[in-house]
């Protein structure tokens, strides 16, 4: 079996994903904090938000 190959490209795109998800997260947890109000205004439950900041390495939250 040939080793796998990934493009830069590719790994340009991963690492964009990241850093939108990462920044979601962030905006999530602010959000959560400063306006809960707003978490049912988004389409999501607390709990969702909840576990969604959870992503967030132990670190950033």
């Amino acid at each position: 079996m040939a080793p796998r190959r990934y493009s830069l490209a590719a790994l340009r795109s991963a690492i964009a994903t990241w850093r939108e998800q990462t920044r979601f997260r962030w905006e999530l947890k602010r959000i959560s904090r400063d306006n809960p109000h707003l978490i049912d205004d988004i389409g999501l439950t607390r709990r969702q938000a909840e576990e969604e900041i959870a992503k967030l390495p132990f670190w950033q939250r």
